[in-house]
């Protein structure tokens, strides 16, 4: 029976988790509207419908935002798997959001660099995806090797890589010839259409469009969602996978029983570094996106919110992309009830915060449908 997979407990119990979050974000609104004079009831059951509707409560824009939404659920299906398969090895990788601006530097410095008129930018575009890509693993390398060899704990080196990296990357772009001073941006780095790099989008753009203006969309969707396939392949169907897992699930057994316990810690570390990083790198190759360059400040909210996305899926690969389009989703929507609502966006990151919130009960409720259904075939052979 389908009730007795595991797969369906896990969907069951996320599930369970985003109910949970959505009706705690309701009771939040009808309580701002029960002591705000300004806003009534009506209005808060109608926030709740807005921030549900996600881009479908836009009306005619809707194509548009749906299309902007996908595009920008592309850099966080990465940094959540990139969270999950080092979780499936047991280690926490909060350095995500280091290997995110790696990768971002690495994969604008190529693009932008090598002029599109020595070589074919498809070239070019695939050398800086790669770059990227590299980039990431090699920084995803350095808590690996700490905790492999020093047995010191990652989620102490990701904090300090994480700062490290975003020093790093203001240093290398400030004042270099990449900023965007044309448009007075001078913040961000220039898009790299003007070196006429972009992802192709095969005409999705159009397609997602609201009138004449395109969405971003383009195929880095259908990338992140083949790597997400690939990757559950390799977990579950490999040798590879498997002796990553057994690494997870204890590594000195996995010594005992001849396996590389900290070539696995590494690897582990190094892949989902090249995930982080290739999501970065892909949201900046769209051609049309500013990369903030001054990031010693501040740490892109991608790279954490891929623990979210992650633990929401149970680190399952094929879920990571559900509830990365689900989080996009929600935020659609709130950026939808600030601006047809007295409510402001912020709700739906509260109702976020609460998902994230049950999200750590996620577990718990799967072992109590597993024991539910344990104690009823008991008492049915009894």
């Amino acid at each position: 029976m389908i009730m007795n997979k595991g797969g369906f407990k896990q969907v069951l119990a996320s599930l369970l988790c985003i109910l949970g979050g959505i009706l705690v974000g309701f009771i939040v609104l009808l309580l701002l509207a029960t002591f705000t004079d300004s806003i009534s009831i009506s209005e808060a059951i109608k926030g709740i419908s807005i921030v549900l509707r996600g881009p479908f409560a836009s009306g005619k824009n809707a194509m548009f935002q749906l299309g902007n939404m996908l595009f920008n659920a592309t850099p966080l299906i990465f940094t959540g798997l990139s969270v999950a398969i080092a979780f499936k090895t047991g280690l926490f990788n909060i350095g995500a959001p280091g290997q995110y601006l790696m990768g971002a530097m690495a994969a604008l410095l190529v693009s932008l660099s090598i002029p599109s008129t020595v070589l074919h930018p498809a070239i070019i575009w695939i050398l800086a995806l790669l770059a990227g890509a590299i980039m990431g693993a090699i920084w995803g390398c350095i808590p690996g090797f700490f905790k492999a060899v020093l047995n010191v704990n990652e989620v102490i080196v990701c904090i300090m890589t994480n700062w490290i990296a975003a020093n790093v990357v203001s240093w290398v772009f400030n004042g270099s010839k990449f900023i965007n001073y044309a448009e007075t941006k001078i913040n961000f780095i220039v898009k790299t259409e003007t070196n006429n790099i972009a992802t192709p989008t095969l005409g999705m753009d159009t397609l997602f469009s609201g009138g004449s203006v395109k969405s971003y969309i383009d195929i880095s969707i259908f990338i992140a969602i083949a790597v997400a396939i690939f990757l559950y392949i390799v977990m579950n169907r490999t040798v590879f996978g498997y002796e990553l897992k057994a690494c997870g699930f204890n590594k000195n057994a996995s010594k005992y029983a001849g396996m590389n316990e900290r070539r696995n810690i590494i690897l582990s570390m190094a892949i989902a570094g090249a995930l982080a990083a290739t999501g970065a790198a892909l949201w900046c190759l769209n051609g049309h996106q500013d990369f903030k360059w001054d990031t010693y400040q501040t740490l892109p909210a991608d790279g954490f919110n891929g623990i979210v996305a992650a633990l929401l899926a149970s680190n399952n690969p094929i879920g990571v992309i559900f509830s990365s389009i689900f989080l996009k989703y929600l935020n659609v929507g709130g950026s939808n009830l600030a601006a047809n609502t007295s409510f402001n966006e912020y709700v739906s990151q509260l109702i976020i915060a609460m998902i994230v919130y049950f999200s750590g009960f996620a577990s718990y409720i799967t072992n109590i449908i597993a024991n539910r259904k344990k104690k009823i075939i008991e008492e049915d052979r009894g």
